[in-house]
């Protein structure tokens, strides 16, 4: 897979893949402002399998807070994602809080560059997937990378964390 940074100069998430080594390809599409869905909406405008293409949540694990990573079409299960932190019980983080550690806004999280490292989990059904899509720090922009390799970068780990809507 080809380093392209055309579409996606200068985003954090970028620079720290580029920086690392890691392999990566640059998705841009056109964000609708009104779409309810980030995730969803990025499957769909780039004709991906929503199996493939990955949300970034942030959750308070304990009182402390911690990156989730699952696939578009599912939703977290807090339990199991506390579980695999090593804590009891899980809450979705405030959204402002989100963005301040983070330094991206909701819609553009990326798991990758966050301004705060933060224990990270990702979904293992991205095991099954060759490549997988996160985003790239911005509302309209994918990445794609190879799971080992995004766990790599985000000094993560494979946990089942998501369940079906």
């Amino acid at each position: 897979m080809a380093r392209r940074s055309d579409a996606a100069a200068g985003t954090p998430a970028t620079l720290a893949l580029t920086r690392a080594g890691v392999a990566f390809r640059a998705h841009a599409y056109e964000h609708d402002p009104r779409a309810a869905a980030y995730g969803l909406e990025a499957a769909e405008k780039l004709g991906l399998d929503p199996e493939r293409v990955f949300k970034t949540l942030l959750a308070v694990v304990d009182g402390s807070l911690a990156v989730a990573i699952v696939p578009v079409a599912m939703q977290l299960d807090l339990k199991a994602f506390a579980h695999a932190i090593g804590g009891k019980r899980a809450e979705m983080a405030d959204p402002a809080v989100a963005e301040r550690k983070t330094g991206y806004v909701v819609g553009g999280i990326s798991p990758i560059g966050q301004k705060t490292s933060l224990p990270t989990v990702l979904d293992e059904s991205a095991i099954l997937c060759e490549a997988v899509y996160v985003s790239g720090g911005r509302r309209g922009l994918d990445l794609e990378l190879a799971p080992d390799d995004l766990l790599a970068v985000t000094d993560g780990r494979y946990a089942p964390i998501a369940r079906a809507r």
